[in-house]
C-alpha cells in the first residue's frame, strides 16, 4: 500500500475516535481483523464495534495528537498522544500510546495498541 494510503487510514482511525463513530472505526478492519489493546483482544468487525461503541457511550471529549507515523510496506507504528474524559465520573486521563498496524488490501488487519499513561506529560 502506498505511504498515503496508510497514513490516510490511521488519520481516519483517529478521526472516528474523536468522533466517537464506532462503525467507521470498525470499517477500517478486515472482516476478521483484530484489535489488541491491555486488557482485551477482539477479533471482527462487529466486536470491534461493540467495544468503540461502549468506549464512546462511556466517555467524551476524546483528542488525539499523531506525533508520528513510520510507515514500512504493510505496517506502521504510530505514536499519538490521547485525552479522554470518563462521563459518569468527569475523571480526565491522558496518555502517551504506540500502536503498531498490519494492512491487508486496504484494511487494517491487526491493531496492537500499547498504553502508557504513567509517565508524566511534558508540556
Amino acid at each position: 500500500m502506498a505511504p498515503d494510503v496508510v497514513r490516510s487510514l490511521i488519520e481516519r482511525a483517529a478521526a472516528s475516535w474523536i468522533k466517537g463513530d464506532a462503525k467507521a472505526f470498525a470499517a477500517l478492519f478486515t472482516p476478521d481483523g483484530e484489535f489488541v489493546v491491555p486488557g482485551q483482544h477482539l477479533m471482527g468487525r462487529g466486536a470491534i464495534e461493540k467495544v468503540a461503541s461502549e468506549f464512546a457511550t462511556s466517555h467524551a471529549q476524546v483528542n488525539i495528537r499523531i506525533q508520528r507515523i513510520i510507515i514500512d510496506h504493510l505496517q506502521a507504528v504510530v505514536e499519538w498522544q490521547w485525552e479522554e474524559t470518563e462521563n459518569s465520573t468527569g475523571k480526565q486521563t491522558r496518555a502517551d500510546d504506540a500502536i503498531v498496524i498490519d494492512f491487508v488490501d486496504g484494511h487494517i488487519k491487526r491493531w496492537r495498541e500499547y498504553i502508557d499513561s504513567e509517565t508524566p506529560q511534558v508540556n
